[in-house]
């Protein structure tokens, strides 16, 4: 029985979910919301605040400022609260009530943007907004997820690393594409391993992280209203844009079955089986990310009325689109890569 004294100590990394049953597709889930943050960007957290107090960067009179959608600034909130800090938390309109009580919970400020940016995005508005504050006041420390080389280098050292422990055979990894933390760091360890493995990112309709026309996302979690600069597109193989409507068909259809996810799980979940609809999955061993649970979403994806309003009364009807299984429309950008036999790219 594990014993901690400090909320971020424990972090379940090696719990699936075999998806067979549900969609009828052999891809395994891996499941990163089993921690008092409720979320994978517990990891990068950690990773960023210990870097920060390694470089002298942090005192009893700093106060923690980033921008944040939601689950990083809970996972800040609960770190700050551990270790003494004041942490603000710069969020928009789409951040789910429940996440933004839980920071205050915590004992974190929360500052709600309200202004697009010129994307039709918040988040250049949030980080010109964390910018003006850091410049008014040097007691602002702001750990900046968007170019922090932590938030990719804790999923080197340890997301990625559990999977292949898990998977040794792995051949296609499914990892959601926000900030690109999880993917940059998972690829890049995927890239060094012993075998090629394929790396599928997907991403949501209306998200410019990988080029396209810029389109409304009320779910808040994957998507960036404007290039990541963590990412590097070297290392993904493909790119699956999904549709909202379709993670919220991902997310009901996983509850129908007593797996309650997140808007980003939803996202992931689609995408992946779009892909493997697409190929012979017989002989392939998949793995996707499931970033969070479902608990902050119940007010919006799991809420009828916030549905209909947004969605219309038909987004839960299978019968909607035609797609695999009844799914998902997700589309697929880029064509497959020419790999080497040690995995890397053809010249």
């Amino acid at each position: 029985m594990p014993v901690i004294t400090a909320p971020h100590a424990f972090n379940e990394g090696q719990l699936y979910v075999d998806l067979r049953p549900i969609f009828g597709r052999s891809l395994f889930l891996k499941c990163e919301g089993f921690n008092f943050a409720g979320s994978i960007k517990l990891k990068a957290a950690v990773e960023m605040v210990e870097a920060a107090e390694q470089d002298g960067l942090l005192s009893k009179d700093s106060v923690l400022i980033e921008s944040s959608s939601g689950n990083l600034g809970v996972a800040l909130s609960m770190i700050a609260a551990s270790k003494g800090y004041r942490f603000l938390c710069v969020t928009d309109s789409r951040c789910n009530l429940s996440t933004r009580l839980l920071m205050e919970a915590l004992g974190s400020e929360v500052h709600v943007i309200a202004d697009l940016d010129a994307n039709g995005g918040f988040l250049g508005a949030r980080i010109d907004y964390v910018r003006a504050l850091c410049a008014s006041d040097q007691r602002y420390v702001w750990l900046s997820q968007y170019t922090n080389p932590g938030n990719w280098g804790a999923h080197y050292r340890r997301t990625a690393p559990e999977i292949a422990r898990q998977f040794p055979r792995l051949d296609v990894l499914f990892v959601g594409a926000g900030t690109t933390g999880t993917l940059m760091g998972c690829a890049r360890y995927f890239r060094e391993w012993h075998r090629p493995v394929r790396i599928v990112a997907v991403d949501t309709v209306g998200s410019v992280a990988f080029g396209g026309a810029p389109g409304r996302r009320m779910i808040p979690g994957l998507g960036m209203s404007m290039r990541p600069p963590l990412l590097d597109e070297s290392f993904v193989d493909e790119v699956i844009r999904v549709e909202e409507a379709d993670t919220i068909r991902a997310c009901h259809r996983l509850a129908r079955r007593g797996f309650l996810f997140g808007g980003s799980t939803g996202t992931v979940v689609s995408g992946a089986m779009s892909w493997l609809a697409e190929h012979d999955e017989r002989d392939l061993t998949a793995v996707a990310i499931a970033p969070d649970l479902g608990e902050r979403y119940l007010d919006t994806i799991y809420q009828s009325t916030w549905l209909e309003d947004l969605y219309g009364d038909q987004v839960l009807d299978p019968k909607a689109k035609t797609a695999p299984e009844g799914l998902t429309t997700a589309t697929r950008d880029a064509e497959p890569v020419p790999r080497t036999p040690d995995g890397r790219r053809k010249p």
